[in-house]
């Protein structure tokens, strides 16, 4: 297992604290987590623009319905 260190100033620690307590958690799941869904979130916006980039075509909902006859 690695050890990160974070330096905070006095306000910043206790918000961090204070809020893993009332999450019932410790600083550093509460850490990890916040980082790790951050990551995740921001491959989640890359792949969504790859994928919408290598689309050919978009149609809007108003052109679907028509189509579609509804």
């Amino acid at each position: 297992m690695t050890t990160i260190s974070l330096r905070v100033d006095e306000r910043d620690g206790k918000l961090i604290r204070d809020y893993a307590k009332l999450k019932n958690s410790s600083v550093s799941e509460l850490m990890r987590n916040a980082i790790i869904e951050k990551i995740e979130d921001e491959f989640d916006v890359e792949n969504f623009d790859q994928v919408l980039a290598s689309m050919e075509t978009t149609h809007s909902l108003d052109d679907v319905k028509n189509e579609l006859g509804l």
